[in-house]
């Protein structure tokens, strides 16, 4: 009986055991470790794994390569991925290789797939870290298309709003498009800012023809002046004498100036001649006798013509007069 219960218990814990070792082996077979091949980590960082799990695959050019050994969270905005990858792929894969996260089939489970990148790079080595790239998930597609509906139905309202604004004549553009009056008053200004344009087009062309003429034509004043270096010269010249006379008629005007205040300052007989009024009324009574003086001369001479004492004396004098003239 005794050995009976030892062998029963014996055989309960052989059956746990072995239990314990096939759940142990289907988890590990589950989990991908590749146990019996050498393998080789390599790492990266993504900001969302979209629902990557551990065990999941990792695919190289569409090629099962490895498995994710671990999904650690390095920060708020930072996760790392490990993964195991076969060593035999470790020749094909190159350091500027990039890593992206997606989805086994349209429901099948999450994986990392490994683009190739140039290859102008070495091979990656254990340990070594590889680019990544994130890819919108399908709940980021959600939520954007969710907030474009709704930008694009409150777009919709504000524009049947403007709509039936402008049908009604409101604003600017409801007026011109229910105002005949403003449409005609538009198109009448709209005519008239092109006669204008024209016009000045017309002007501007007039005007070049008259530069390109003064340019080319040297027969006119003002293309000798800006064509001939000659009469620039000489133009040039005179400028120059009319600068230098300037100069001179101003410091002649200054000396001028200087003189006349000496004789207004001085006591000379210059001033005293023009500012005595005595003097200049002698200067007249004297010039009033001496024609006075004169005169009765004159006179006193008519009377010795024709006195008897000299009138022989004066008429000898007329005749040798006359004589003088016939010789």
């Amino acid at each position: 009986m005794k050995q009976s219960k030892s062998q029963k218990i014996r055989l309960g814990l052989f059956v746990i055991i072995g239990t314990i070792l096939f759940v142990t082996g289907i988890y590990l077979i589950g989990q991908r470790q590749d146990m019996f091949k050498k393998t080789f980590t390599i790492s990266s960082y993504f900001q969302n794994v979209i629902g990557l799990q551990k065990g999941n695959n990792v695919r190289y050019s569409g090629i099962d390569i490895g498995t994710v050994k671990n999904i650690s969270m390095i920060n708020d905005s930072t996760i790392k991925v490990d993964m195991t990858i076969e060593e035999k792929i470790i020749s094909h894969i190159k350091k500027d290789a990039i890593a992206t996260i997606g989805s086994d089939g349209l429901v099948g489970n999450m994986i990392v797939n490994i683009v190739p990148g140039k290859g102008t790079e070495a091979s990656v080595k254990n340990g070594d870290i590889i680019e990544s790239y994130s890819k919108i998930g399908a709940d980021d597609i959600l939520t954007t298309l969710g907030s474009s509906s709704e930008n694009i139905a409150i777009l919709a309202s504000d524009l049947l709003k403007i709509t039936n604004a402008i049908i009604e004549g409101k604003g600017t553009i409801g007026m011109l498009i229910n105002d005949t009056l403003v449409a005609k008053n538009l198109s009448q200004s709209i005519y008239n800012l092109k006669v204008t344009s024209f016009k000045a087009t017309e002007s501007v062309n007039e005007l070049n023809a008259i530069l390109t003429d003064i340019k080319t034509n040297e027969n006119t004043l003002l293309g000798q002046m800006i064509n001939d270096t000659i009469s620039g010269r000489k133009l040039k010249n005179i400028v120059s004498n009319l600068e230098a006379s300037s100069i001179e008629i101003e410091s002649l005007l200054k000396n001028s100036n200087d003189l006349i205040n000496n004789i207004n300052s001085n006591g000379g007989a210059v001033n005293y001649i023009l500012n005595d009024t005595s003097l200049v009324n002698s200067l007249k009574s004297t010039i009033k006798n001496v024609n006075e003086g004169t005169d009765k001369f004159n006179q006193s001479m008519e009377a010795l013509k024709h006195n008897f004492l000299t009138r022989g004396y004066f008429r000898k004098l007329e005749r040798l007069e006359k004589k003088k003239q016939l010789d």
